[in-house]
């Protein structure tokens, strides 16, 4: 019975909470929420002292106000995963990935994408601003980059400075595994393909995760410039990665008035 009553709690906060930010600030009467559009809901008064004392709402007189908590809350209640405030900043969707020569369905979060927002954008005819292979283009030499160990290091590091190599063998190449060599191989093909006025642009997105203001602003580019560029820098790097099948040649034979070809038996 406790368990019920618990779980009827938090749905009836969760219906106050999803109210509030749907109907933006909110009076409340004693019972009844009004919202500015004449939308009214009922509350207890015991779910909305629970909201302000979790710091959900704020409440100013007999105005009412969702704070940004809010919608993260709302956010892990709807998680299924066991640590939902983990799940709560991912947005999982299934892709299709080649492992080992063989397509294999699996989960990735969108989030972590460096075009996701890009992904979103459509154009005015309602198709999407970047297609389908663009996107996977830019993700596949982000994961080459970072599988190739091309991505600065963030923290100090603990390595002895000492020398341990011997005389005449290969520098820090000979740590690398056959893996990451043959990435470093895939990423230097990329930008080749892309071409020194595009990959830098493509570099600074899809590898070192720069939004486009960011780019803009290092390389002192007008405003809306470096998403242009992406986008031709993307569509070269989907070429690269698929080639375009080039037409069949279809064979002519020429010859004078009567005559036949010598046709197999």
């Amino acid at each position: 019975m406790v368990e019920d009553a618990d779980r009827e709690h938090a749905a009836a906060l969760a219906r106050f909470l999803r109210f509030l930010l749907a109907a933006g600030d909110v009076s409340f009467d004693g019972k009844r929420l009004l919202a500015a559009d004449g939308r009214t809901e009922t509350v207890s008064r015991d779910i909305l002292a629970d909201a302000v004392r979790l710091g959900l709402v704020t409440r100013a007189g007999s105005r009412l106000a969702a704070n940004p908590e809010a919608r993260a809350h709302l956010r892990r209640r709807l998680c299924t995963a066991e640590t939902p405030f983990a799940a709560q900043h991912r947005d999982l969707a299934p892709v299709v990935v080649v492992h080992d020569g063989t397509r294999q369905t699996a989960m990735a979060n969108r989030l972590e994408s460096p075009l996701a927002a890009l992904a979103r954008l459509k154009e005015k005819t309602g198709e999407a601003w970047l297609p389908d292979g663009a996107i996977a283009a830019g993700e596949r030499l982000h994961a080459d980059f970072t599988r190739g160990g091309l991505q600065p290091r963030m923290t100090m590091s603990w390595e002895p400075r000492i020398a341990t190599r011997q005389k005449g063998e290969a520098g820090a190449a000979r740590e690398l595994t056959d893996t990451a060599l043959a990435a470093r191989g895939r990423v230097a093909k990329a930008i080749e393909a892309i071409g020194p006025e595009l990959s830098g642009v493509a570099l600074d997105v899809c590898c070192f995760m720069k939004g486009l203001e960011t780019v803009e602003r290092e390389r002192q580019w007008p405003a809306r410039s470096a998403k242009l560029l992406l986008r031709a820098a993307l569509m070269a790097l989907a070429r690269h990665y698929a080639p375009p099948v080039p037409p069949s040649r279809r064979m002519h034979a020429w010859g004078s008035e009567g005559f036949r070809p010598d046709l197999p038996r």
